[in-house]
């Protein structure tokens, strides 16, 4: 499309001069087998699966069952729309052309949110236990511990400021240090298992009830999500039209397969009593590495080193997903210009990235420092909130998936969602129901347990009054969306100098001024 040409508003995005330049510093290196791993390293957390295993036969089924009625329709849903609207910063692009650049705005500050506290305020924190209990102790508070965690984070950060034709290969050896991982503990289980037989449950006790299944919705739809994260480097990938589907169904089967294994394993290897939390993951490989001998000391000290890495991914691969699309939502005018540009050489978003690091790294110290470790009630309520954030921000992204069908329909669809209009509406509708969900019970826990007569004590769940969570969670919610909304009204300037460019084209190329 020539400079001359007058653009069909069909085929245009109205965008900004500075979006147009920014685009320019874009370097395509994503194949398909690096998507691959991207969003397996960004769908498989490992910190997590202790604290699913730790509810017994039911944590697995629920983990099946959300499988199949929220991980199928999501991978359906983000790849029609991942593969069709090929912008960079994908889920802030879809949301903006669904609803506006408003509420883009808004959900992109809700979706990168989380991942710089959730570096610096749970990954980092449960890397220093892992490493202290099972390496070298690491004293709360003490000079180590604040250095491994620093270390830990601005590992994080670093990974997604290098160029990503290089920094894209940490996150491809975490997808491949998981199954090699995974593999091993559950070769090693079916071993034990030989040895010293299993702890087994009843088949009974996998029967779901509502009170497990509340308790476990938010964490196991945070396991769930990372489909579109690769999207947030759409104009990076060499050909996302026909790799965004081919690699979200490879990527959510494997990741499926590496939660649902080795959970079952835990389950059966050890009685839920024994699994509690974080620890469980790296108690089971305590427990069942006893079948190698003399051999287990080193072998156990090998996981935690790979226990430590797969967070250290997790929280990498994220910061380069989640900033790439706060940047895109800054040069779009959706946020102050200052942080949507991309490193002439590098081609990342390194004023993003620095902000988050500085970030984590605030709420790691105030966590160290100020609340008791990061094991203060009032903390971790904050920081349960905060990192709950993206599960919020789908729900701007999913129906912006449906939307787009109808007011963009135009645009050229690889793939759709099987069963036409019909079918696209009972994915978007399963799985907005489900963030829906999630975001409640994170946001109001206890509320429908009272709902449905369930025996729900909040204060020994949480360890501060209901007046008190809910002070603190609206309080931290409507933060967030100050800083979303005060980032709109300074960026009034960036969206001043308008341009237009292809909406169905990934060449980033200014059409014509937009009146």
């Amino acid at each position: 499309m020539s400079a001359a040409a007058v653009p069909d508003p069909e085929l245009v995005e109205t965008t900004t001069q500075l979006a147009v330049e920014e685009k320019g510093h874009l370097k395509k290196s994503l194949r398909r087998l690096d998507m691959v791993g991207f969003t397996v390293c960004a769908f498989v957390g490992l910190d997590t699966l202790g604290t699913v295993a730790s509810n017994g036969p039911q944590g697995f089924t629920w983990l099946a069952v959300l499988a199949i009625l929220f991980v199928l329709p999501y991978g359906l849903l983000m790849s029609e729309v991942g593969s069709a609207f090929t912008q960079e910063g994908g889920p802030y692009e879809w949301v903006k052309l669904a609803f506006g650049r408003l509420q883009g705005g808004i959900a992109a500050v809700l979706y990168w949110m989380t991942n710089p506290l959730w570096v610096g305020g749970s990954l980092a924190f449960i890397a220093t236990e892992a490493w202290s209990d099972n390496i070298t102790g690491i004293g709360s508070g003490t000079f180590s511990d604040y250095l491994f965690k620093f270390l830990f984070i601005w590992l994080s950060i670093g990974v997604a400021i290098v160029s990503l034709k290089r920094g894209k290969w940490i996150p491809n050896i975490g997808a491949i240090l998981r199954v090699i991982l995974l593999g091993f503990f559950t070769l090693t289980t079916i071993v034990y298992a030989f040895d010293n037989g299993v702890a087994g449950f009843a088949v009974s006790e996998m029967k779901p009830t509502m009170l497990i299944f509340l308790a476990l919705v938010p964490l196991l739809l945070f396991n769930y999500v990372g489909f579109e994260l690769q999207n947030g480097a759409a104009e990076e990938m060499e050909n996302p039209q026909r790799d965004v589907p081919l690699s979200l169904l490879r990527s959510g089967t494997i990741g499926v397969l590496l939660y649902a294994i080795p959970v079952l394993a835990i389950i059966l290897v050890l009685p839920d009593e024994k699994v509690t939390g974080i620890g469980g993951f790296l108690d089971a490989v305590a427990t069942t590495f006893g079948v190698w001998g003399g051999a287990k000391s080193f072998l156990l000290d090998v996981m935690t080193f790979c226990f430590i890495g797969t967070l250290l991914t997790s929280g990498a691969v994220w910061m380069i997903g989640g900033d790439r699309i706060l940047a895109v939502a800054a040069y779009d005018g959706a946020f102050p210009g200052y942080f949507g540009r991309f490193h002439p050489k590098l081609g990342t978003p390194v004023r993003v990235n620095v902000m988050s690091g500085i970030f984590s790294t605030i709420f790691m110290v105030i966590a160290v420092g100020a609340f008791n470790g990061g094991t203060d009630s009032k903390f971790l309520v904050v920081l349960t909130i905060a990192i709950s954030t993206t599960l919020i921000s789908y729900l701007w992204i999913f129906p912006a998936a449906l939307k787009l069908r109808y007011n963009h329909g135009h645009v050229h669809r690889p793939y759709s969602v099987p069963g036409g209009t019909a079918g696209i509406w009972v994915a978007t509708t399963l799985v907005t129901f489900w963030v829906a969900l999630g975001s409640w019970v994170a946001v109001f826990p206890g509320t429908l347990e009272s709902v449905f007569g369930l025996d729900y004590d909040f204060f020994d769940t949480w360890g501060v009054s209901r007046s008190t969570y809910t002070t603190l969670t609206i309080g931290t919610l409507a933060a967030i969306l100050a800083i979303a909304l005060i980032g709109y009204a300074l960026s009034a300037g960036t969206r001043r100098q308008a341009a237009v460019i292809p909406i169905d084209d990934d060449v980033a190329e200014a059409a014509a001024p937009a009146g």
